[in-house]
């Protein structure tokens, strides 16, 4: 039986939603760790192609993310309202509208894959590798949206177990898929560095129907028969209204990590290796986090649809306290660990060197991380989703051009400048968002007569 939302504890409620969501999102970390520890096994080029192919891969991630997180405010505002045929409509049209979005992401890919890692430097092998392997995962775009679109209606419902399971289990499949892929066998023939792309979309479309199963549980899908799914125009217009700042606030990320891959890149591939093995380490700390921000948007959409806004304050001061205080442990072991972490996916002494220096630089970036993930999560909860984007923009491209150019090039410090450049943006954007959650809240409770 699942709890009330609007009524039990919030410090359980948020350690329940999070912890199977955390276990997934380390599942789903360990999947991405399996390719990347594959590709080094290939060569430090195919290291560096899938590092290349990260922002584009990261575009597919934005829109289904995007579409999933204002899903789940749309569906947690109807439920808290005691809206539940509003919350079936939105269900049923969340699935048409990522089918849409997942099929004219496989178009875009197909056509502009190349010249994109063509403009970020990639030439000869390098470039075919990038080409063969981001080609197979544009190529499953649907199926990675749609499960982002059934996931929005489970956490909607509260049910983040069902998306863990899935994580878990492509995690296990994975293992198979990705030597079997590579190297052939059974009758499929050897696919090199693509063929982990394509293992992905694989264990991607099993989970599409595992997932639809599960969604269809929650009684929020299939009620209406098919022409649910039809798609409504005012429908499609409210999903775009809350999916399309919560996409391009994620595409403000892969913009970010294109303005440090074309820095990086300046200082050859064992750069470009050193930072995507780097970042694969970064995303296994901040795991927690993952587990807390669809807590917080979980429980900030339905509480805020039932206008209780003293729990969503408490939702989102509990976050933030579980955040900080998981990220000291973060902070220490990569700090302590960072060499011995590089040395796990490379034997690359140079690729070791950069990645240490990276991590050990970083390492004090943890607390900004938790404290923009889960304000922007709360502020999409609350239908508030334009700061978040434009919080994104700043951080992503129009502070770290100048930032990155000043230290790495004008002042000669090279990649370390870079390094220091995530840094203090990072830093001075999470500064931003606590004064803007403040504020967005007593605003809030102001109108509500609270305060």
């Amino acid at each position: 039986m699942r709890p009330d939302l609007l009524s039990h504890p919030i410090g359980p409620l948020v350690r329940l939603l999070a912890l199977p969501v955390g276990i997934g999102f380390f599942f789903n970390t360990m999947f991405n760790v399996v390719d990347t520890w594959y590709a080094g096994r290939i060569s430090t080029e195919a290291v560096a192609a899938v590092s290349l192919s990260f922002p584009l891969f990261f575009l597919i991630i934005a829109v289904g993310s995007g579409i999933s997180s204002g899903a789940t405010a749309l569906m947690g505002h109807a439920l808290g309202a005691g809206r539940r045929d509003e919350a079936e409509l939105y269900a049923a049209q969340t699935i048409s509208f990522a089918t849409l979005h997942g099929l004219l992401l496989t178009l875009f890919g197909w056509l502009a894959t190349p010249f994109m890692f063509r403009s970020m430097g990639a030439h000869g092998e390098y470039l075919s590798l990038a080409v063969a392997y981001m080609g197979a995962m544009f190529s499953g775009s649907t199926f990675f949206v749609a499960n982002q679109a059934h996931n929005a209606i489970l956490n909607a419902t509260g049910d983040t177990r069902s998306f863990r399971n899935f994580l878990l289990l492509a995690f296990i499949l994975n293992l198979i898929y990705d030597p079997w892929f590579i190297y052939g066998g059974f009758g499929l023939p050897p696919l090199g560095l693509a063929g982990i792309a394509w293992g992905t979309v694989t264990i991607q479309f099993m989970g599409t129907l595992y997932l639809h199963h599960r969604a269809c549980r929650t009684g929020l899908l299939g009620g209406l028969g098919w022409r649910g799914f039809l798609p409504r125009r005012n429908m499609f217009l409210e999903l775009a209204r809350m999916g399309f700042p919560a996409s391009m606030t994620m595409l403000t990320v892969a913009v970010g990590v294109f303005v440090i891959t074309w820095y990086v890149g300046r200082f050859g591939q064992e750069a470009m290796a050193a930072y995507g093995i780097a970042t694969r380490i970064e995303q296994i700390v901040l795991l927690p986090v993952m587990g807390l921000n669809v807590a917080t948007l979980t429980l900030v959409a339905q509480n805020c649809g039932a206008r209780q806004f003293e729990r969503v304050r408490e939702t989102i001061r509990t976050a933030l306290k579980s955040g900080i205080l998981l990220m000291c442990i973060g902070t220490l072991l990569v700090f302590l660990f960072a060499e011995s972490l590089m040395r796990f996916f490379t034997k690359d002494p140079q690729v070791i060197q950069i990645g240490h220096e990276y991590l050990q630089i970083i390492a004090f970036l943890l607390h900004a991380y938790v404290i923009l993930y889960i304000n922007s999560f709360a502020l999409q909860g609350m239908q508030r989703p334009r700061f978040a984007l434009l919080l994104g923009i700043f951080r992503q491209f129009l502070a770290p051009v100048p930032t990155f150019w000043l230290l790495a090039i004008v002042l000669g410090w090279g990649m370390v400048g870079i390094w220091w450049g995530i840094f203090i943006v990072n830093w001075l954007a999470a500064g931003l968002s606590l004064l803007y959650i403040r504020k967005t809240m007593l605003e809030l409770e102001v109108a509500e007569g609270i305060t």
